[in-house]
């Protein structure tokens, strides 16, 4: 069974609403798989516009 992933910033979320957006619009349809870690040092969170440190995906429909 695949994870569900906030459709507004992408992050895989288990409960009812995304703890990083707070919104509650989810999709079970996503490609790729990026954990951050430091989010502050990352370039990679810099490019995605990722500020929490989480998993996310990098693609969602």
């Amino acid at each position: 069974m695949k994870k569900k992933v906030c459709k507004q910033c992408k992050r895989f979320v288990d409960d009812v609403v995304c703890p990083n957006c707070k919104q509650n619009q989810f999709t079970q349809v996503w490609q790729g798989r990026i954990y951050i870690l430091e989010p502050k040092r990352s370039e990679i969170s810099k490019k995605l516009s990722i500020e929490m440190e989480g998993e996310y995906a990098l693609k969602a429909r």
